[in-house]
Parts: structure tokens; C-alpha cells; sequence
């Protein structure tokens, strides 16, 4: 890590302390995530994918899923005003303001605005492709719905971190951006991760980028019991959480080390590889974990372990998809946005994995454990991961998540906790959104269709708001066409 004689404020001279902490004042709020951005506070460049200003608009005779697992709500009407929900109640009965914008919905549903816990600014594809989509992936979380997203990993943090800065100011259109600090992990790691081999470099490594304004770190597949311990207990020194997308630390391991998150779900948890030795990886975790029994005796540890301390799971379904056999994701929406090349290559791809991918049971095992998590008590929340083949896009993968959830067999009020409210949980920011909810901030999607009798009404967004201004999802996403895989 670089450092300077200034890196401690405390060492500064006392003017220079003053101009640091007048910087940090000025920043800390610039940077809330949470921050109200009403439409006169947006560029010309993100006004153009704007379709509702508000600033008071009443969405008229819609259907609400509201986030809260209460029962689908029918002839509702919301209520925007000054970026939060000003009301929801029957629109035979709820009073709408003089001057409101008035848009009669029928038809329509009303959910929370989706919040990503897994969901990359950057996307990996067939061939070794991995491109930064700082043009693409904010246009197309937020088209999708997705209000709010934590990074969960980053090959390039600053260009992360600038993003962030950009859509706060209202300079570019994007979801609200949780910053997490590069990976973590042992001596196997990439390139692109911090690799540690000892519990102070791991309090170093997290001491440096919670003063950078990551507010999560995320540990990798080889890092160390010992180095993910200090980690943890240096993370929640300064106020930052914890998630891990594990191996070489079980999952039941990183609970008793205070783990506050992990990822993936029984395909990369260690936990059902007998042999397993500590702090060691052992090879073909997803085909060894997924072949294992998702209701045994390991299944059941694991997830009482997590339940118990409170431990959420973020699922990750649409990126493992792509990976088995006998699977519908060839989405023609995602065709159509790759660059002509990636998408030769990602059909090339699929046809090899028809012939002789891994065993489909194993994604049912995953789609079991993660019901049981649920069934238990635990609290799943989702993210895209747009990783591995190239077939799970920003925001498109989201959407399937919802799907898929219905197929492991939650309810249509469940999968909607998963997507929204459960996040915010996770992340600390229940109070203010993931629900639709009188006073909560007005992030919420407007689908045209019911999603809980027509699953793929999820994918029918018609608009997004966020902050109570309403964009138009197929101008953003239409924005990023022939561009994945470059921009």
C-alpha cells in the first residue's frame, strides 16, 4: 500500500487538518448513497432517460407487492412526493394533492425497486473477455430496476468509486452504488486481488479502504482462517461488513469468525467435501458441493449456523444457470445487447455446455438449499454476479433471479422480499428502502403485468424510480445495445 506523510489526518499539520476535515464533510455528503436527488438536480445527460419529474405523482389503480411479505395488494394507488412515498391505500380512498402527476395504471404492478447484493460494475465473458461496463451496467441495473446495488468485488475499485461519485451528483443515470473494496484472498489469488498472508496485512488492506469509502470488503476463495479473522475484526472496528464468496474457510468456519454475509450459496461451500483439509480449497467445489444431499445432516449445520448468528446468503442463480445443461438462457433481450463477436461466442459456448456440462441435478440442489435457507428462517437475498460465461447481464440476471426463486419454490410475495427488502437489510438501509411503504424513499418499479401469476413480468418494466423521478427502462437499456462486452 502506498502511503504519505499525511496518511493519519491525525499527523497533519493543524490547517491542513481543518482543510481534510472540511473535504470530509463535504464528501460524506456528496457520497450518501442514500441521498435525496430530486430532477433539477440531474444533467442534461441523465434527464434524457427521464419519463416522470414528479415532483408529486400519483400512480393510480396498480397492484402493490409492497416488499413487506404482506399479501398482494389490489386498485391501489402511490403516492410519490419530494422523492419518498408520500401514501399507498385504495385508490377509491387515498386523496391525491392538487397539481399531482396522475397516471391511471391498471394493469400495472408496483414493487420495490430491486437492490443487487452481488452485482459487479464490470462483466466476464467466454474466452477470458472481462471489460469495466461503466457505460453499460448503470444504464442497464437501473432499466432493469435495480435501485440500489453493493459492487461485491471490483477489478478496477476507482473506477468504481468515480461511478459512484458521478450518479450521486447526478451526472450519469445509475442505481445507488454501495462500494466494495477489491478482493481479498491468499497466495492463489489473480492478478487483479489483494493478496494476504498474514492477519496485519489483512487489517492494513481493510484500514486502507474504509478511508477510501469502501463500506464492505469481500474475502476470496484461498484466503486464511487466521487472515479472514483480523479482516473481520478490523472491519468491524470501522464500521464496515464483511461478506465471502469461500473455500478454503468453510462457510460454519466463517460464521465463528464473524463473518456478516456470504455469497453463492452449497455450490462453493466447502462444508460438503468431507475430506476438506484447513485452510486449504479443495479442487471441484461446485460439482462436489453440488452433488451433495441440500436437506442432510452438513445442510442443515450450515444453515442453522447461519440462522443463528444472522448470517444472510446472497443468491446468485442467473450465473450459475448458464453453466448447466437443459437450460433456457439464451434470452434474446441479452443476444441483442452483446457485441456481435461475444454473442457468437457465447452460443458456441451454450451448445458446448448442451453436449457435456455438469450434472443439472446439481443446480436443483442449489435451488433446494437455498428454499431450506429460507424455510429455516434464514435471510436470502439475490445478485446477478455478471461473471463467468458472459450469460448473466447487469439487471437481466437480476430479473431471472426472481424467476428462479419461484422455481425453487418461494411465493411470488417471497421472491419479491428476496429481490428488495432483503438486501436493504443486509446492507443496513431497511429504514429507508426495499419496501413500498409510506415514507420510505421512492425507489419502486412499475411492471406492466402481475408478476405473481406471470413470472416473466418481471422483465416488463415500464418505468423506474428512483429518488421519486420515474426513467424510462427501454431508453436506458436500449442505450447499451451492441455495447456489452465493450463499454
Amino acid at each position: 500500500m502506498s502511503s504519505s506523510p499525511w496518511r493519519n489526518p491525525a499527523s497533519a499539520p493543524s490547517r491542513v487538518r481543518a482543510l481534510l476535515a472540511a473535504f470530509a464533510a463535504m464528501t460524506a455528503v456528496t457520497a450518501d448513497p442514500l441521498a435525496a436527488q430530486s430532477y433539477g438536480r440531474l444533467s442534461e445527460e441523465t434527464r434524457a432517460y427521464v419519463a416522470v419529474q414528479g415532483p408529486a405523482v400519483a400512480l393510480e389503480h396498480v397492484r402493490v407487492i409492497d416488499g413487506t411479505g404482506g399479501p398482494v395488494l389490489e386498485d391501489q394507488t402511490v403516492l410519490l412526493r419530494d422523492g419518498r412515498i408520500a401514501a399507498v391505500g385504495p385508490s377509491s380512498s387515498t386523496a391525491i394533492p392538487e397539481g399531482a402527476e396522475r397516471h391511471d395504471l391498471g394493469g400495472h404492478t408496483v414493487i420495490p425497486g430491486m437492490v443487487g447484493m452481488h452485482d459487479h460494475l464490470f462483466y466476464t465473458a467466454v474466452g477470458g473477455r472481462r471489460v469495466q461496463l461503466g457505460y453499460s451496467a448503470p444504464r442497464l441495473y437501473l432499466g432493469s430496476g435495480v435501485t440500489t446495488v453493493r459492487t461485491t468485488g471490483s477489478i478496477t475499485p476507482y473506477a468504481d468509486v468515480h461511478l459512484k461519485d458521478a450518479i450521486d451528483r447526478g451526472d450519469a443515470p445509475g442505481p445507488r452504488i454501495h462500494i466494495t473494496a477489491p478482493y481479498i484472498t491468499g497466495s492463489m489469488g489473480a492478478p487483479h486481488q489483494a493478496r494476504v498472508t498474514s492477519p496485519e496485512q489483512a487489517r492494513r488492506f481493510v484500514e486502507y479502504w474504509a478511508e477510501e469509502g469502501a463500506t464492505w470488503v469481500k474475502a476470496y476463495t484461498s484466503i486464511g482462517s487466521a487472515e479472514l479473522e483480523a479482516a473481520i475484526e478490523e472491519a468491524h472496528r470501522l464500521g464496515l461488513r464483511v461478506t465471502g464468496h469461500l473455500c478454503s474457510v468453510s462457510f460454519q468456519e466463517a460464521v465463528a469468525l464473524g463473518i456478516d454475509n456470504l455469497e453463492h450459496g452449497m455450490l462453493t461451500a466447502s462444508d460438503f467435501v468431507p475430506e476438506k483439509e484447513p485452510d486449504r480449497c479443495p479442487g471441484n467445489i461446485m460439482q462436489r458441493a453440488g452433488g451433495s444431499d441440500p436437506a442432510g445432516p452438513v445442510a442443515q449445520r450450515t444453515i442453522e449456523a447461519m440462522v443463528e448468528a444472522g448470517v444472510g446468503l446472497t443468491a446468485t442463480l442467473s450465473v450459475y444457470e448458464a453453466f448447466f445443461p437443459g437450460r433456457d438462457v439464451v434470452d434474446e433481450r441479452t443476444l441483442e445487447l452483446m457485441t456481435p463477436d461475444l454473442r457468437e461466442a457465447y452460443l458456441d459456448e451454450r451448445g458446448r455446455i448442451q453436449e457435456m456440462g455438469p450434472d443439472p441435478d446439481n443446480f436443483q440442489n442449489e435451488l433446494r438449499f437455498e428454499k431450506a435457507f429460507v424455510d429455516a428462517g434464514g435471510l436470502l437475498a439475490s445478485g446477478v454476479d455478471p461473471t463467468g460465461n458472459g450469460g448473466a447481464l447487469p439487471g437481466f440476471g437480476n430479473q431471472r433471479n426472481f424467476e428462479l426463486l419461484l422455481e425453487a419454490g418461494l411465493t411470488p410475495v417471497q421472491a419479491v422480499q428476496v429481490v428488495s427488502a432483503n438486501g436493504a437489510k443486509i446492507l443496513g438501509v431497511d429504514d429507508e428502502l426495499g419496501t413500498v411503504e409510506a415514507g420510505k424513499l421512492a425507489d419502486i418499479i412499475v411492471l406492466n403485468g402481475d408478476p405473481a401469476s406471470d413470472p416473466s413480468a418481471i422483465r416488463a418494466v415500464r418505468w423506474v424510480f428512483k429518488d421519486g423521478v420515474g426513467y424510462d427502462s427501454r431508453a436506458l437499456i436500449q442505450a447499451t445495445r451492441g455495447l456489452v462486452g465493450i463499454r
